[in-house]
């Protein structure tokens, strides 16, 4: 019997270009109303980039908190759906795209690892046809508005290997399954440390993060 293939993609940076989550909230909230909180905050952001790990999910979870509490999650649900396809559309990276569709071709199950919500996450992952889609959960109240906070843990680091061995768990495999990880920076570093075959599809090739792993070229 041959072992289940199991292939995980980041998003933001692997299969798209570029952030995606600062231009989500400029699409919920509007681009004066988020550029004025983010001033607002503009220390723990830039120390939250600088050191990353708690403090950049702090940082990021404050920014949520000052945008998104009290709105309905509804409607901020059926905007992010046509934002993810949008952001797609734009600025999907064409090499990666088509490795996705390979393990598709080959029956292999595909998942999204990501930080960014899960709101547009499972847009892009119901467009392109594909198992799984992990992303940041938010939380939301009694009356079906959003918390501003995260539901569990901003998906990225340590929670990217556990959210994915977590969704490998509930799939009931027969035998472990072969892992393909594709990442592009630091914050995918313990995902690709945990899979069989780990690839670097970030734009700094061998000055980045995960230089020592191969890109899709080697």
């Amino acid at each position: 019997m041959e072992s289940p293939v199991v292939a995980a993609f980041d998003l933001d940076g692997t299969i798209t270009d570029g952030g995606s989550v600062f231009h989500w909230l400029e699409e919920i909230a509007g681009k004066a109303h988020t550029y004025a909180h983010a001033t607002r905050l503009v220390v723990p952001l830039t120390i939250g980039a600088i050191r990353s790990g708690k403090w950049a999910d702090s940082a990021k979870e404050r920014l949520f908190h000052s945008l998104l509490a009290g709105r309905s999650e509804t409607e901020v649900r059926e905007a992010s759906i046509k934002f993810g396809l949008h952001h797609l559309a734009e600025k999907g990276r064409p090499y990666v795209l088509e490795r996705v569709q390979w393990h598709l071709a080959e029956g292999h199950e595909v998942v999204i690892v990501s930080a960014s919500p899960q709101l547009y996450v499972d847009a892009i992952r119901d467009h392109l046809g594909i198992t799984g889609g992990l992303g940041t959960r938010l939380g939301v109240d009694a009356r079906g508005q959003l918390t501003g906070t995260y539901l569990g843990k901003n998906c990225r680091g340590t929670e990217k290997m556990r959210r994915l061995s977590e969704w490998i768990e509930s799939r009931n495999y027969a035998m472990p399954p072969t892992i393909y990880a594709y990442g592009n920076s630091r914050g995918d570093r313990r995902l690709l440390k945990g899979s069989t075959y780990g690839f670097n599809l970030g734009k700094l090739g061998k000055l980045g993060a995960l230089r020592h792993y191969p890109t899709l070229d080697n």
